[in-house]
């Protein structure tokens, strides 16, 4: 009798124990969430950086930041004054006939214009006057921060 409460002590406490670390049925999402945080902050980071590759000097000023929520066309002049339309090198009488395929004739989309703080405000001018006559009324010059008023 004696064996038998043992036997049955140890059996209900082993499955006690089993019991209790049944396998998890759950996943951790923790580690998944924590893993997509870094990278969506990363690529809020760097999708700015990546959206134009012409390297343009530009010049610097006080203005404050233009914000939106649609993707802007950029156009981008060189010191050699080269123009190009987000990353293909354009002629100007080819510029707006290209900008209105890319936009699909909505006249509304924000352009940007940047162009070389060294080439002259004239030929600035020349294109932005362009791009508006044919209809593109949302048109932001592009410049460097003032770093001394930080």
């Amino acid at each position: 009798m004696g064996a038998e409460l043992q036997h049955g002590g140890d059996g209900g406490g082993r499955r006690r124990r089993r019991s209790r670390r049944a396998p998890m049925s759950q996943i951790n999402v923790t580690p998944f969430v924590d893993v997509m945080l870094v990278l969506l902050v990363i690529f809020m980071i760097t999708a700015p950086l990546l959206t134009v590759g012409v390297q343009v000097d530009l010049p610097e000023t006080k203005a404050g930041l233009i914000t939106g929520d649609d993707e802007p066309l950029s156009i981008s002049i060189t010191r050699d004054n080269v123009i190009f339309l987000q990353e293909t090198e354009v002629e100007l009488d080819e510029l707006v006939p290209k900008l209105m395929a890319i936009s699909e004739r909505r006249t509304d989309m924000r352009i940007f214009l940047r162009a070389d703080g060294e080439i002259s405000y004239g030929r600035v001018m020349v294109v932005m006057g362009t791009v508006n006559r044919a209809g593109f009324k949302k048109v932001a010059l592009v410049t460097k921060i003032d770093k001394k008023d930080k």
